[in-house]
């Protein structure tokens, strides 16, 4: 590699969030991204509505109470990356399957050129084995996905 060989730099840079310390790291990771390439960055978090019980589903409250706290919790990403020194920072708050959700709704919407998500998504039972949510992306994403761990 010569001297002035240098990786391009990434203009829109999406990263998934969840409550695993995998996911600080990713977000940790795509800031400095961020910073490093002075680019745009999309913080997304999605509500596995396939994880609430019947009842959570049906309590109308209970759900807006999840969504809020999700809500919130974006909120405290943003307020972060803001704070670190990233210029524009955009939150996306989606619900359903997160490694399909974020592949087949979120990056047609938020068109990255960089995907950043953490090794292990907070997953319990089967779930966990079956293949995790980065896989997921990392397997079918249309632009680079950078695994964090």
């Amino acid at each position: 590699m010569g001297e002035n060989f240098s990786l391009p730099k990434h203009k829109n840079i999406l990263v998934g969030v969840d409550d695993s310390a995998d996911a600080q790291f990713a977000f940790l990771n795509a800031v400095s991204h961020a910073l490093e390439d002075d680019s745009l960055l999309h913080i997304v978090t999605v509500l596995e509505t396939d994880t609430l019980n019947v009842f959570e589903a049906l309590d109308k409250e209970k759900l807006k109470a999840k969504r809020a706290k999700i809500e919130q919790r974006l909120h405290e990403y943003q307020q972060q990356a803001l704070e670190a020194g990233v210029k524009e920072v955009h939150l996306v708050f989606a619900e359903g399957e997160p490694g399909e959700t974020i592949v087949k709704d979120v990056i047609p919407n938020v068109q990255p050129d960089l995907v950043v998500v953490g090794a292990a998504a907070t997953k319990k039972g089967l779930g966990k084995y079956m293949g995790s949510q980065a896989g997921y992306v990392a397997k079918y994403s249309p632009v680079s996905v950078l695994v964090v761990r």
